[in-house]
């Protein structure tokens, strides 16, 4: 039970004012406006830091300036740690008004029935036809009613960095489709000086990497056909991870079996790779390393009949939760945070996309080359997402535990494509199965 906080958390809290109003830790607000006509209300920031708790400070303030009568305690909690905040509070009784939640955590959220819907409420709002179609849909799919229990305020997307002088001096263009993307990969090795096309994630983390290197490639667009059974193991995803898989000590370093994300970045940023796959949060590193005038993001490219498929990253957002007794005061906020100013300023503070479609045209995000590059694809309705099952419990452990050490063998040459594949599929489709009969499906 959230009954009594540690000294540490006391000593962080207290230590944070926001707009005049006091942080606390502590539980959801007492009902009723107090004597003075006014409403507090408290929102957990579920990604607590110097990077992030600023911008919250200065929303809240904002949103404090245009509704007098709404006092907002704000209390940052590191993101390791809350999930278990959250699960804490809620067998306890003491959640917050709102709070910070992202679709990697709001099946958990919704399954102990902690949240509020806020469909109804956007679609009567200044919000309804103003929020991006692929985000929405991305945190419908991740519950099993299809209700939006998150107010979405942005999301990342997976590119491919790519060194724009070398791409220049080889006079090649950026890849528009897999087929090019191919060919440039071979044009820009040089095993012998240390360079190469590519650079595979073979290590930790390496499976939503392949996913989607394999399904931009095949343009299947769903994990399950509509029988349950995972699409995975579809022969046209085992032509393209053989593919993949094909380009390893070919035009990629023989370390990418081991390297993850930081081991990739430094070999990329080191000046080693020619294209690196990730996404927009890598930004930073990249333009330090290397300089604005040698490295730009590109799409995914599409599949070679035209398909433009991307994976499903996390979307962020804002709960309203179902026990505050504020939550007219709470969605207030809510919309708030998303409306256009403030969903821009976060936007270009965090360095993410945008779940506002209003912003997407703000100067800032029009002189993001990366930025501008993914809002085009994530606002095109051709755009194919396809929405990875954040809902299995199972999912985490089937793309870490069961399947990156065999992801590793299919490198290697010690088991093919279609074994790795049908392997996955099964225990995909075994827990989609599971979770339809909770569900009911």
């Amino acid at each position: 039970m959230l009954g009594r906080p540690s000294r540490r958390l006391l000593t962080i809290a207290s230590a944070l004012v926001v707009g005049g109003s006091l942080v606390l830790t502590g539980c959801g607000s007492d009902s009723g406006p107090a004597a003075d006509g006014t409403t507090e209300i408290t929102f957990w920031d579920d990604n607590g830091g110097p990077a992030r708790t600023p911008v919250w400070q200065h929303i809240i303030t904002e949103f404090q300036k245009a509704n007098p009568k709404i006092k907002v305690k704000y209390v940052g909690i590191p993101i390791a740690q809350a999930q278990q905040k959250y699960d804490t509070a809620i067998a306890g009784g003491g959640v917050p008004d709102v709070g910070g939640v992202s679709t990697a955590m709001l099946a958990n959220l919704v399954a102990q029935k902690a949240l509020d819907p806020l469909d109804d409420k956007i679609t009567a709002g200044p919000l309804n036809g103003k929020l991006n179609t692929q985000v929405g849909d991305s945190v419908k799919a991740t519950v099993p009613d299809g209700k939006t229990y998150m107010m979405p305020m942005s999301t990342n997307m997976g590119v491919f960095w790519y060194r724009t002088d070398w791409f220049k001096e080889a006079g090649l263009e950026a890849p528009a489709n897999w087929s090019e993307f191919f060919t440039a990969a071979e044009k820009l090795t040089k095993a012998g000086e240390n360079r190469y096309g590519f650079t595979i994630r073979g290590g930790a983390g390496s499976i939503a990497q392949m996913l989607e290197i394999v399904y931009g490639q095949s343009g299947v667009t769903e994990i399950f056909d509509a029988t349950g059974k995972s699409t995975v193991n579809d022969p046209k995803n085992v032509e393209a991870l053989t593919k993949l898989a094909g380009m390893y000590k070919k035009v990629t370093p023989e370390a990418d079996v081991n390297n993850d994300y930081v081991k990739m970045v430094a070999q990329f940023d080191g000046g080693n790779i020619a294209v690196m796959q990730h996404n927009l949060g890598s930004f930073n590193d990249h333009i330090k390393a290397l300089g604005a005038d040698k490295v730009a993001a590109m799409a995914v490219p599409k599949s070679d009949d035209g398909t433009q498929v991307v994976m499903s990253n996390p979307v962020s957002g804002i709960g309203v939760f179902a026990a505050g007794e504020k939550k007219d005061a709470a969605y207030k906020f809510a919309e708030f945070a998303a409306s256009k100013a403030m969903n821009s300023y976060w936007s270009e503070k965090t360095g993410v996309l945008p779940a506002n479609t209003e912003v997407n045209d703000e100067p800032w995000l029009t002189k993001l080359q990366h930025l501008t590059v993914a809002s085009k694809v994530l606002n095109d309705p051709s755009t194919k997402v396809v929405q990875l099952p954040y809902y299995l419990p199972e999912f985490n452990a089937i793309t870490k535990t069961d399947t990156e050490p065999l992801f590793q063998k299919v490198l290697l040459g010690d088991m093919t494509a279609k074994e790795f594949l049908d392997t996955m599929a099964a225990k995909l489709t075994e827990a989609q199965a599971g979770y339809k009969q909770r569900n009911g499906g």
